[in-house]
């Protein structure tokens, strides 16, 4: 329980840099800075630098100090962008607000822990921290349009990497760039239909009244993430990482109606609607996966195996061949590269286990066989995998790591425009700092014309 308080304290800072709008706390709180109309509170102040703590993030020095002046930072880019009327639409607002509440509600593991723990209705969270979301976004968009024409030349990546001390030089582990294509067996006729018929008994028996749903589900789904769970999942209708046909058939139903056999991408299944409000609802659901046997994954084998003959003819390009035959929706978004903490690098303790020994039978270049392996949802698949480039371990160097070299400057030289910008805007703003706030050095210097009281 302590934990999930904690988390949830992390949120309602991580989301608004202002804590509640209750009258008390007005009242007991203290203005410490005002930029324009706008206002930062002590309270602001002295919970950003809690929930840094908290969240185990490295406080600075003179973190007061440093964390004020990045506050009245973001006030300058709000007015900025409201002056220039950028668009923030109550739709990118709501969704903001309707991912981050439902990762905590998975988190808790449901909508009553969740408005337990923070003591307020969901409807009530939303409004706490409607304005805060738009000022949020606001003040990004604002970063974004001073840096939108930012470039980075060769010359400048080379003379940033020159200024790095040697040996302050990042040092790299073995690094690969993979692609892969990954096809899934598809089962036999008679094994869809046999997986069909099973649930078409089970919703027999479950309406019967001689087993329940959740029963049902517990003894005979397939879905690990929620069979012990008697089949539950709370879901919403806006929600993009659920199957469109899972998603569609559920909210079709009335409470306590069992939908029909329905296919997904995961298999077949029925569903129950247990309880429904709104774009919310409380579902049950029954995963049946067709039987993959020997055959099937034969002749997906050979299907492959005639894509990477294209491949190594050049007949067909590797990105080409992921887009027409790859069943991994997410590689469709990288061109088939599988993606790691270093970008498309990936080092060893990042892939699949089971792939790391076929790496040595391929060169740099080179496509593999086809390999059966299970993916992430432990389903049986089939995949070639394409080695792109690997590197020894080494210091960093240009040759090999000009693009990550590249992004560390522009990163630099977007700061510098930034810095640059409230250089000539804050001047124009009339800005406020508590005289508590008087030995700052770093405020002196980012805001010169302040007024203190």
């Amino acid at each position: 329980m302590f934990m999930k308080k904690l988390l949830f304290f992390v949120f309602m800072l991580t989301v608004a840099q202002v804590a509640t709008a209750q009258s008390a706390r007005l009242l007991a709180d203290k203005i410490v800075a005002i930029v324009g109309d706008k206002i930062v509170l002590r309270s602001d102040l002295v919970n950003y630098i809690d929930d840094m703590k908290r969240g185990g993030s490295e406080v600075p020095e003179n973190a007061e100090c440093f964390i004020l002046e990045r506050m009245m930072q973001d006030k300058a880019l709000i007015l900025q962008a409201e002056k220039d009327s950028l668009p923030v639409s109550d739709e990118e607002v709501e969704a903001e607000l309707d991912q981050r509440i439902r990762y905590f509600i998975m988190q808790y593991g449901g909508k009553e822990a969740f408005e337990q723990i923070a003591g307020r209705t969901i409807y009530q969270v939303k409004e706490d921290f409607r304005k805060s979301i738009r000022e949020g976004r606001l003040a990004k968009s604002m970063r974004e349009k001073i840096v939108e024409y930012v470039k980075i030349t060769p010359n400048e990546v080379k003379d940033y990497h020159s200024r790095i001390p040697k040996d302050s030089l990042p040092f790299y582990e073995t690094e690969l760039v993979i692609g892969q294509i990954v096809m899934h067996p598809k089962a036999g006729r008679e094994l869809e239909k046999f997986a069909q018929d099973e649930l078409s008994d089970y919703r027999r028996q479950i309406e019967s009244g001689m087993k329940s749903f959740e029963t049902m589900a517990r003894l005979y789904s397939e879905d690990p993430g929620s069979k012990q769970n008697g089949g539950r999942y709370e879901i919403n209708k806006s929600q993009k990482d659920w199957d469109p046909d899972f998603k569609n058939a559920a909210f079709r139903l009335k409470e306590g109606q069992i939908s029909p056999v329905i296919k997904s991408k995961f298999g077949y299944h029925i569903i129950q609607m247990v309880s429904r409000n709104g774009d919310d609802a409380v579902i049950r659901h029954i995963l049946r996966v067709p039987q993959i046997l020997d055959e099937d994954i034969d002749i997906t084998k050979n299907k492959l195996d005639s894509v990477r003959n294209k491949l190594v003819e050049g007949a067909l390009s590797f990105g080409e061949a992921v887009d027409k035959f790859s069943d991994d929706q997410n590689s469709k978004f990288t061109g088939g590269i599988m993606s790691g903490q270093g970008g498309n690098f990936v080092t060893i303790d990042e892939l699949d286990k089971n792939l790391i020994p076929y790496l040595d039978k391929i060169k740099v270049g080179e496509f593999s066989a086809p390999m059966v392996y299970k993916d992430e949802q432990e389903k049986q698949a089939v995949r070639i995998v394409f080695l792109q480039n690997r590197t020894e371990p080494h210091r960093e160097n240009l040759r090999d790591d000009y693009d990550r070299v590249a992004q560390r400057a522009l990163a630099e030289k977007k700061e510098r425009t930034v810095e640059k910008w409230f250089q000539g805007k804050l001047p124009t703003y009339y800005v406020m700092v508590d005289k508590d706030y008087q030995q700052c050095e770093s405020l002196r210097t980012a805001f010169p014309n302040y007024v203190s009281k």
